[in-house]
C-alpha cells in the first residue's frame, strides 16, 4: 500500500512532552510541566460542576451545531451565530480551512518562525508554502504583501505569535488587510488574546465588517483551561464559515467540551484573574532573565521565548532531569532558546532556580 507523497513527505508534530512521559522515563514523582501554554490555574469552578451534570447525557450524541454555545458565543462577542464554527481545538480549524481553500498549485503564506500547524495542514492539501522570515521576532507584514501573486490563496497570521510572543498591532492589521487583495483569505490565529494587556494590540472582531475575507481562530484551550476538551472556534464572514461547515465532520466537539465552555463563558471573573496573574508571573520572570543576563523577546501571551545562551536541547535535557519540562527553541530553529509557559508563583520559582544550575554547570562544561 502506498500512502499519497505529499503525506510521506510531512514531518510529524511533536508535541510536548508529558508529566506523565516524563515520570515515566526518568523515575520522578513530582514534574513541573511548563511546555505546552496550559494554563497553571486550571479551569473555573463552574467548569467541573457543568461537567459532573452533563455525565447523566454520556450515552447521547452531541449536539452537531452546539447551539447553545454557538448563541451565547455569538452574543458576548457581538457577532451573528452563523459567523461562527467550533472545532476539536482551534488546531482542527486550521485543517478545515485548508481543507475547504486550498488545492494543489495553491500559494499559502506564513512566517518561518510560527504555529507548525499552519505550514503542515497547507502542505496537505499540496499547497506551496511561503515562508517569510521573521523581523525582530515579529511577522515581515510588509515581505507577506510583496509575495503575494495570483496564485496565493490564504495567509497565516498569529497574533500574539506562537512561539516568539510578540504581536500585531490593529494599526499594522488594518494596514495589512487594505492592501491585500479580497479573494486572498487572511486567517489571524488569536488562540493567546485574552492574555494581551497592550492598548495597541489588534481588535480582529472591529475589523472583520470591513473584510470579508478575514478569519480569527480562538481556543478555550489557554486562558479558560480546557486544553484536553479540545474545543475551539473560528470566526468570519457567514459565507467562509458555510464553505467551512461543509468539510467539518458531524458531531466534532462532543457533550462535555460544549458544556465546559459554555460554563467557562459565564465566568469572567475566573478569566480577568487568570490575565492578572499571568501578568505577575511574566514580570516575575523577566526580571530574574534580567538578573541573568538573559535576551527575551517582549512577550504578550503567556510565555517567553528566551535565549539562554547555550545550546537549547541541552538544556530542555538537563531541566528535564529536574522534573521541569519546557520547550527547546531548536524545534522552531531557535537553537540557544527555550520557550517556557508562565507558571504560578511556586512554579517559576523552582523553573529560575534550576535554570540558573543548569546554565552555570554548562557554562563550565
Amino acid at each position: 500500500m502506498r500512502p499519497k507523497m505529499n503525506v510521506m513527505r510531512l514531518p510529524l508534530y511533536e508535541p510536548g512532552k508529558s508529566i506523565e512521559e516524563v515520570k515515566r522515563e526518568l523515575g520522578l514523582t513530582e514534574v513541573i510541566k511548563l511546555a505546552s501554554n496550559e494554563n497553571p490555574f486550571g479551569c473555573s469552578p463552574r467548569v467541573t460542576e457543568a461537567i459532573r451534570v452533563e455525565l447523566e447525557n454520556i450515552y447521547r450524541y452531541p449536539d452537531s451545531n452546539a447551539v447553545d454555545l454557538r448563541l451565547r458565543l455569538a452574543e458576548i462577542v457581538g457577532i451573528q451565530p452563523n459567523q461562527i464554527i467550533f472545532g476539536a481545538g482551534s488546531d482542527e480549524v486550521i485543517l478545515m480551512l485548508a481543507r475547504a481553500y486550498l488545492a494543489e498549485g495553491d500559494e499559502s503564506i506564513m512566517s518561518t518562525h510560527s504555529f507548525p500547524l499552519y505550514k503542515h495542514n497547507s502542505e496537505l492539501e499540496n499547497a506551496v508554502c511561503i515562508e517569510i522570515p521573521h523581523m525582530d521576532g515579529k511577522h515581515d507584514l510588509h515581505g507577506m504583501l510583496s509575495n503575494i501573486n495570483e496564485r496565493t490563496k490564504m495567509i497565516w497570521i498569529c497574533n500574539p505569535n506562537n512561539p516568539t510572543g510578540t504581536m500585531i498591532s490593529h494599526s499594522e492589521l488594518k494596514y495589512f488587510l487594505r492592501n491585500t487583495p479580497p479573494h486572498v483569505l487572511v486567517v489571524v490565529d488569536e488562540a493567546y488574546s485574552e492574555y494581551v494587556l497592550s492598548k495597541d494590540y489588534a481588535n480582529g472582531i472591529r475589523l472583520l465588517k470591513d473584510y470579508s475575507n478575514l478569519v480569527l481562530l480562538r481556543t478555550f484551550s489557554k486562558i479558560y483551561g480546557l486544553a484536553s476538551m479540545r474545543i475551539g472556534y473560528g470566526i468570519g464572514h457567514s459565507d467562509v464559515i458555510r464553505t467551512v461547515n461543509k468539510v467539518r465532520e458531524p458531531f466534532n466537539t462532543n457533550r462535555f467540551a460544549q458544556v465546559a465552555a459554555l460554563a467557562s463563558l459565564e465566568d469572567q471573573a475566573f478569566v480577568e484573574s487568570c490575565r492578572w496573574h499571568n501578568r505577575e508571573g511574566i514580570i516575575q520572570l523577566c526580571s530574574e532573565f534580567d538578573k541573568m543576563g538573559l535576551n527575551y523577546l517582549e512577550p504578550h501571551g503567556n510565555f517567553i521565548l528566551v535565549d539562554v545562551q547555550q545550546p537549547a536541547e541541552m538544556v530542555f535535557d538537563e531541566l528535564l532531569k529536574k522534573g521541569i519540562i519546557i520547550r527547546g527553541g531548536d524545534a522552531f530553529e531557535f537553537p540557544t532558546h527555550i520557550r517556557v509557559t508562565v507558571g504560578n508563583t511556586e512554579q517559576n520559582n523552582k523553573f529560575v532556580r534550576s535554570l540558573r544550575e543548569v546554565i552555570a554547570t554548562l557554562a563550565q562544561s
